[in-house]
Order: C-alpha cells, then sequence, then structure tokens
C-alpha cells in the first residue's frame, strides 16, 4: 500500500474549513444588478516560458510550428518512457509564488488526474492538486483599495490541441503542445464585478511578464481562464457556482461574466434554482451555453504518481531565488513616480511594458522601463519620458508597430535628445529627424543625420534667415497679416507656423515670434 506523507482527505478538509477572511469585503452597489452580490474566483493556466517541456527534452513549441514535430515517445506516451522534470520549470514557478506573496512549500508532490480523451495521450494528466508547490498569498488591484488571494500555485502538463477539419469533418491531434508546463494559479472569490475579474487578469499577466515566467498570451492561448461566478442577494450566502471555461480574451471574459450573473438573476427570479453547470462561452451570441453538468463531471481518480518522487525545495534555494527576483509592478511604478512621472505618463510607461517580449528559461525581455531606465541616466526623467510617449511610442503607434519593433537605439534617442536641451536642433527638427529614423531604419548618429538632412537649428544671431523667412510668411499669408497689424495677436501663431514650415523646423520659434511681430510694425 502506498503511503503519502500528506494524506488526501486531511488536505481537502484543511482546505475546506481553513478560515477565509480576505473576501469578506463590504458590499458593492452595482446598477447593472441592483440588489444583487456578484461573487468571482478565477483559475489561471499559465503556460510556464521554458525551452523544454515538463517533464521531456522536447522542445516548447511555438506558434505556427508544423503540427506533431516538436514531440516526444514520453510525450505521446509510448509504454515504458519514464518523466524528467525540468528544473527550469520549477524554478520559474517559484518565481511566480514569491511575486504573488504565496508561501513556496519545502515538500510537494505530483498526482494523475485520470480523464480520457483525444487529446490527451497517456489517459491522465500529471498535475499537483493534493500537494501544490505553493499556497496563500495575494495581488494587489490597480483600482481601488483591492487584494485578490491567492488558494494554490501548482504545476501540471498541458494538453495536445484537438483541431477540427470540417472538410474531412474529423478532428486531428496536433501533439505539440502536449507536456508543456503549466502554472495552475487558483484565486480566491474575491473579486465582484467582471471589471475586477478583467484588472486581476491583467495584473497578473504583468506580474508572469515581469518575472519571465510566462508571456501571458491569451490570444495565442498560453494564459487561458476558467471563471467561476455566483450571486447572492447582499447578506445572504453564496449561491450555486457555475464555471466558464477556456475563456482566451479578457474582452470576451467581461462578457462571459455579465451575460452569466443575468442568466443567474433571471432564473432566480422566475422562482428557479441554479443548476451547478461547467458552461461555454459562445462569443457570437455573447452567452454562454451549457457543456455538462456537475452530475456528469468526471471521477478524475486522483492517485499519486509513481514514476515521480516528491519535489523537495530546500530554503537556500528559496532565498536564492529571491534574491534575484526583477523589481515588480508595484514597485517599479512606485520607483518611477519618485523620479517625478505624472501618472499617466507612468501608466503609458507601465502599460507599454507589459508587452515586452519574454525570453525561455527566466531571461527577463528589454521593455520601455529599461530602455527609460538608460535613457534617463544623467538627463531630466520628464524631459526624458515626453520623447518617449509622446513622441517615440507615438510615431511607432502611428505605423503600427510595437515598442518591441523599435529601431531606434538608447544612444540615438539620447544624443538627439542632447540636441534639442542644447539648442542645437529645434524640437520640430527633432520630431522630423526621429520620424526618419524610425522610416528609414537609421543606425546613423542624429548629429550626423542633422547636417546631412540640413536639420540645424539656425543661431539667434542669424537674423538675416530668420528675417525672410518672416518676410515670405508674411508674403504668403497677407489676410492673417493683416488681422494681426488690427489687433488679433491669436492669428500670429499661423504665422509663425508658417515660418516654421518655410524653415522645416530650423528656426526657433520664439525668436520667429520676435521677428515677426517687429516686421509688422514697420
Amino acid at each position: 500500500m502506498l503511503v503519502r506523507r500528506c494524506p488526501w482527505r486531511s488536505i481537502q478538509l484543511h482546505q475546506l474549513w481553513r478560515p477565509r477572511e480576505i473576501h469578506t469585503r463590504q458590499a458593492i452597489h452595482d446598477k447593472r444588478w441592483p440588489g444583487w452580490q456578484v461573487i468571482i474566483g478565477i483559475e489561471v493556466h499559465a503556460q510556464i516560458k521554458s525551452r523544454r517541456k515538463l517533464f521531456s527534452e522536447s522542445f516548447t513549441s511555438r506558434p505556427g510550428e508544423t503540427p506533431n514535430t516538436t514531440v516526444s515517445v514520453f510525450d505521446s506516451a509510448f509504454p515504458g518512457t519514464l518523466p524528467i522534470l525540468n528544473p527550469k520549470c520549477v524554478e520559474l514557478a517559484v518565481r511566480t509564488a514569491l511575486a504573488l506573496n504565496s508561501k513556496v512549500h519545502h515538500h510537494s508532490a505530483f498526482d494523475r488526474k485520470h480523464y480520457f480523451y483525444s487529446d490527451l495521450p497517456a489517459g491522465y494528466q500529471i498535475t499537483q492538486r493534493y500537494s501544490p508547490l505553493a499556497s496563500g498569498g495575494y495581488i494587489r488591484l490597480s483600482k481601488g483599495d483591492v487584494s485578490v488571494g491567492i488558494t494554490q500555485i501548482q504545476l501540471e502538463q498541458d494538453t495536445a490541441k484537438s483541431i477540427f477539419d470540417g472538410l474531412r469533418r474529423a478532428s486531428l491531434i496536433d501533439l505539440n503542445r502536449a507536456g508543456s508546463g503549466l502554472m495552475e494559479i487558483v484565486s480566491e472569490p474575491d473579486m465582484r464585478s467582471p471589471e475586477e475579474a478583467a484588472d486581476y487578469v491583467r495584473a497578473l499577466q504583468a506580474v508572469l511578464r515581469c518575472v519571465g515566467s510566462s508571456d501571458g498570451n491569451m490570444e495565442q492561448g498560453s494564459f487561458r481562464c476558467d471563471v467561476n461566478v455566483s450571486i447572492n442577494k447582499h447578506g445572504q450566502p453564496h449561491g450555486t457556482r457555475c464555471e466558464i471555461k477556456n475563456l482566451n480574451s479578457v474582452k470576451f471574459m467581461m462578457m462571459a461574466i455579465t451575460s452569466e450573473v443575468f442568466r443567474h438573476i433571471e432564473l432566480l427570479e422566475s422562482g428557479r434554482s441554479v443548476p451547478q453547470d461547467t458552461r461555454g462561452f459562445d462569443e457570437n451570441k455573447a452567452e454562454t451555453f451549457k457543456l455538462r453538468s456537475k452530475a456528469d463531471s468526471p471521477d478524475y481518480r486522483y492517485m499519486p504518481d509513481p514514476n515521480i518522487p516528491p519535489l523537495l525545495l530546500s530554503e537556500e534555494y528559496i532565498e536564492t531565488i529571491r534574491k534575484t527576483m526583477p523589481d515588480l509592478p508595484d514597485a517599479t511604478r512606485a520607483r518611477l513616480l519618485n523620479l517625478g512621472l505624472s501618472e499617466r505618463d507612468t501608466g503609458v510607461l507601465m502599460a507599454v511594458d507589459s508587452g515586452r517580449e519574454v525570453g525561455f528559461d527566466g531571461e527577463l525581455g528589454k521593455g520601455a522601463v529599461i530602455y527609460f531606465d538608460s535613457l534617463a541616466q544623467q538627463r531630466d526623467p520628464r524631459v526624458v519620458v515626453n520623447w518617449m510617449t509622446h513622441e517615440l511610442i507615438g510615431q511607432l503607434t502611428a505605423r503600427k508597430e510595437t515598442f518591441s519593433d523599435n529601431p531606434v537605439s538608447v544612444e540615438q534617442l539620447g544624443e538627439l535628445i542632447d540636441l534639442v536641451q542644447n539648442n542645437k536642433i529645434t524640437g520640430t527638427s527633432g520630431k522630423s529627424l526621429l520620424k526618419h529614423i524610425i522610416a528609414n531604419r537609421s543606425s546613423s548618429a542624429p548629429s550626423v543625420l542633422a547636417r546631412e538632412l540640413s536639420l540645424e537649428a539656425v543661431s539667434e544671431d542669424d537674423h538675416i534667415s530668420t528675417r525672410a523667412w518672416c518676410v515670405e510668411a508674411i508674403e504668403a499669408l497677407p489676410e492673417e497679416a493683416e488681422a494681426v497689424r488690427q489687433g488679433n495677436p491669436r492669428v500670429l501663431n499661423k504665422l509663425v507656423g508658417k515660418v516654421m514650415q518655410l524653415s522645416r523646423g530650423r528656426a526657433d520659434a520664439q525668436n520667429a515670434r520676435v521677428v515677426l511681430e517687429d516686421v509688422l510694425r514697420r
């Protein structure tokens, strides 16, 4: 008889009866469903960004790869093959647990979860349902003083992918994803609206990308959500919970929760009860549909995996990972605000940074924040962030490119900012120069390009050139010139704009204004 140190029944009872104080929040009154309280919990399955799978030497597949090319004999469940745990997956999961303020257990174990489906070659999934890697913890949401508790974090295998072929009316199986490492992150039922659920998912994505454990890409299937929803009247016990499976975008998740809440209200207000169902979401109809009832749920027949010994982590191992953790989003936000950045600019930087590329095996991508930190060395952070958010990111967005496509090096943008600050080129010329570098993917120094493109600023002593442009602007816009003479100073801005156009941004706008006023007075 196989005996384990952590009997399942005692663990189940502990999870059932342990005190849960974090989600006893004040009642939230929502105009969409007056008198009702919504209770939401989310189970996230995040694919671990490791080069190799959880228990085999196969490479983790990438989107668009030829089906059934990154699969080993273990992934396809050949008899006699044995699992070998990938230590990088463990390290990245521990990083995640520490970032979520969870307790990493020194002892955890793997179980077999049995069910029979075409995308599960072995007929069971290796998981950690009853003795997880970590438990407890929380994550703070960006809006309101709200924390969402974490129940547990466990390692498990991903399944293969089923693809329905409409022409042959058959389901095809791609084993590339089979055996890839997953983290299942289970939240407490602490969310009270679709918006809080969306905030939680975005905050969790930011944390995972920050520590390099997952790219959090919902569209590509590496970050999937199962949402549990129930409702109750204020002051009454929680209602019957229904689970919505495999939601792959924040937008659709919010729609699914809203649809499910209204469905529950309609059932209860008509005198019927809410059956405990597992449901899917129809994106075209914007409503949930029944997959199976609780009575139809399979008996997973969990058992200890006899081929995998318990996972033992020393305190030294955990502390080593803790000491090498990068700054988390909350700490980064506080640091940027302390540098004098506005809430808006900080939010833009953080939003762009959260979409940065995540490398394999914990390799941290160089996003917008690292770029800003390098650029702000010995420069005014507020000037730097203005050039980054308004000019660089603005021009990339206009070209429908992301920050990962940015061709402007830190050295180039730094030199460009210095040229503008030292009045070597005007701000207008600086913008034109930045546009040229992005459009042509130029690696030349901005000072060289400014000379080649004749964008160097006209000095204040060069009155002849400035006066010539001003006279030409007055001749080109006689009505506006007459309006200024008649005492309408606002029109002067149009004349200044014309001077900047004629000079191709080389003239100093303030100097041009003075010269224009002088010419118009004569």
